[in-house]
């Protein structure tokens, strides 16, 4: 246990309860805690039984697991093929007419793709891949817009052994290019352009511009979709289409060992290089086919699954490719922004598919708040029967939004905590069993190892510390690829014998799990740590604000001073003082904000997450640097001229 004072201050209390519906548990496939207890006698043989049950193997695996920290291997000389597990299999079984993509386009075309569809396209171009000189081992880089063309090229690497790694296509030429570097990439698949916002982004330029300082790319493939004129360099830039007109229609899936190198995915470290998060076959397959599963309560028969995240994030990876594929789960892609061409696309899509089962951020729910109730009100959403939140701890009154407008009270929500670096969801509710609370990720799945500590790695059982993972899981990371001293300092330094990657957490009486975001966003008051997420939850609370982002500015009284910037919804009013008052009253006097910003948008990255560190430049009069990867540059410039002329409170 702690002493008096906690690592990180526990402010606010949450005590609405949300028990799973005797309707749902009727039809749910976890109702108890029978998985929960099963994990507990044995996790490496309740992680074996899922990779059996839910995967096809060519050869058993010998060994569950190797464990010499901080490296695991799981299912060690067992030999399987991702693509074959995600499409093959399924068509063998007669589900070949099943669909595996509504795919909707942002100007409203779409396409129906069925699993017979998308495995004829992932052999052709799979086999487009191996005519290009890319062999197993070797690294494909992918820089497309959301488009079903981007889990072909995934599928198709994965079927011959290649590795992918995905960069987003809103990151610039420069950051492509560091990635391909340092991944030494033979090929590069890109498109002419996207749509966003109603017009087509350019890609193909950013691509020409980022293999200018690229030695190890040989070839550059370009999808046609936003048809925007290009150069194309002969020999080098081939036209997907083209290529694939020729390409052989058959290609074998090999088996692969369980831990061949499936993907890199770059994640931004503190020092400014990329990490190159490396996850390999069969241990992340399991997780993801079995998080998708049970957290998602998955009827692949019936339900329609919609997950929002871009291809690009981890998200996109684990819960669009590779574990609803595996599960033969019938899902929406949508390529756009959820404001084009009114601010109701999202409902309209779901009413027009009858989704079911719905997955996206706690920012875009807050977007959603926002502008208002009436734009979900305007369409049909019966069809949905749960809701989930992925990317960022969710303000309890975010969570009551989405709750009551989207789910029509009807709806459990699976608040998951994960990150890139642990492949798959590692705390979430089972929704036919977890009795949910506002804004808690609740408990460790069955099979994680989940512990809070404080700054001298005591276990903490109640109140704020440090969250730690005890134990390997299947879709953990396998290191940083070409850096294994970065990897071992990043994650297993900070604790001994325990993964610890930056996020502070709380435990309540009941043992619930609360996250309160990076400890980098602790805030240190006179003495108390304070988390951010609580303070911009207090001030979400208030209903007049539809989302917040606090950060902490050096204050030469109290250390540091709370500083907040506030987003009202739509047609509402509220004084800095109300704000003020109303966070004293949420969660005490201590976290009242010095000064109270009221803007009308944040700065945000281009997949949605505020940028904190420009909020403290701009509230300590700091130069601010790079601003590149953020989606709209000038809304820092408005909060710098505000800063400069407001008065603060003490």
């Amino acid at each position: 246990m702690t002493d008096e004072h906690d690592t990180i201050d526990a402010l606010m209390d949450e005590q609405r309860l949300f028990p799973p519906s005797a309707a749902f548990k009727a039809q749910a496939l976890a109702v108890d805690t029978s998985l929960y207890d099963e994990a507990n006698v044995d996790y490496q043989g309740f992680w074996a039984k899922q990779a059996e049950s839910l995967l096809d193997w060519s050869t058993d695996w010998h060994t569950i697991c190797e464990w010499e920290l901080p490296y695991s291997k799981w299912f060690v000389g067992g030999e399987l093929n991702v693509s074959f597990n995600c499409l093959d299999r399924h068509v063998l079984a007669g589900k070949g007419d099943k669909v595996a993509f509504h795919w909707e386009g942002e100007p409203g075309d779409s396409r129906t793709i069925t699993y017979s569809d998308l495995l004829g396209e992932v052999q052709q171009f799979a086999n487009v891949l191996k005519d290009l000189g890319v062999q197993r081992g070797d690294r494909v880089n992918i820089y497309l817009p959301m488009i079903p063309e981007a889990a072909v090229a995934m599928l198709a690497c994965a079927r011959i052994g290649a590795a992918h790694s995905v960069v987003f296509g809103g990151f610039s030429a420069q950051s492509l290019t560091d990635r391909i570097n340092d991944a030494e990439a033979k090929v590069l698949i890109t498109a002419d352009g996207g749509y966003r916002r109603g017009e087509v982004f350019p890609l193909k330029a950013a691509a020409d511009e980022a293999v200018e300082g690229t030695p190890t790319i040989e070839h550059v493939v370009v999808v046609r979709r936003g048809g925007n004129a290009v150069e194309m360099v002969d020999g080098r830039d081939h036209w997907y289409h083209e290529l694939m007109a020729t390409a052989d229609p058959v290609c074998p899936a090999e088996p692969m060992p369980s831990e061949q190198l499936l993907f890199l995915l770059y994640t931004s470290g503190t020092t400014g290089k990329p990490k190159g998060i490396m996850h390999t076959s069969g241990g992340y397959l399991t997780q993801v086919a079995f998080t998708h599963k049970y957290v998602f309560d998955l009827h692949p028969d019936t339900d329609v699954y919609w997950c929002t995240a871009d291809v690009g994030w981890i998200t996109g990876h684990s819960y669009i490719v590779y574990g609803p594929l595996a599960n033969g789960a019938t899902q929406v892609m949508y390529e756009g922004v959820p404001n084009f061409p009114g601010n109701d696309r999202f409902w309209e899509i779901i009413e027009k598919y009858r989704v079911t089962k719905f997955y996206t951020a706690p920012t875009a729910i807050r977007t959603f708040m926002k502008w208002g109730a009436e734009e979900p009100a305007k369409h049909d959403l019966s069809s949905l029967q749960l809701l989930g939140s992925v990317g960022e701890p969710i303000n309890p009154e975010a969570w009551m939004w989405y709750h009551e407008h989207i789910g029509g009270g009807r709806c459990p929500i699976v608040d998951t905590w994960w990150q890139t670096e642990t492949g798959g969801i590692m705390i979430s509710p089972l929704p036919g069993c977890t009795t949910t609370k506002p804004g808690s990720a609740t408990f460790p799945l069955p099979g994680i190892g989940a512990e809070l500590v404080d700054d001298d790695a005591n276990l903490v059982t109640r109140g704020g510390g440090y969250l730690t993972l005890t134990r390997p899981w299947p879709g953990m990371l396998r290191g940083i690829w070409g850096d294994p001293e970065r990897y071992a300092d990043t994650y297993w330094s900070r604790f001994q014998g325990r993964y610890f990657a930056g996020d502070g957490a709380k435990l309540d009486e009941q043992g619930y799990l609360w996250l309160l975001g990076r400890v980098d966003d602790v805030m240190n008051v006179s003495g108390h740590r304070i988390s951010t997420t609580e303070v911009e939850s207090a001030l979400v609370s208030h209903p007049s604000v539809a989302e917040a982002a606090v950060v902490g500015a050096n204050d030469p009284t109290t250390g540091q001073a709370i500083i907040a910037y506030v987003i009202l919804r739509g047609g509402q009013d509220a004084s800095e003082t109300d704000l003020r008052n109303h966070v004293a009253h949420e969660i005490g006097a201590i976290a009242k904000p010095k000064a109270i910003y009221i803007t009308p948008d944040l700065p945000k990255t281009r997949s949605g997450k505020i940028m904190r560190r420009l909020l403290r430049d701009v509230a300590e009069g700091r130069n601010l640097g790079d601003t590149t990867t953020l989606a709209d540059a000038s809304v820092v410039n408005e909060l710098q001229r505000k800063a400069q002329e407001a008065p603060t409170e003490d």
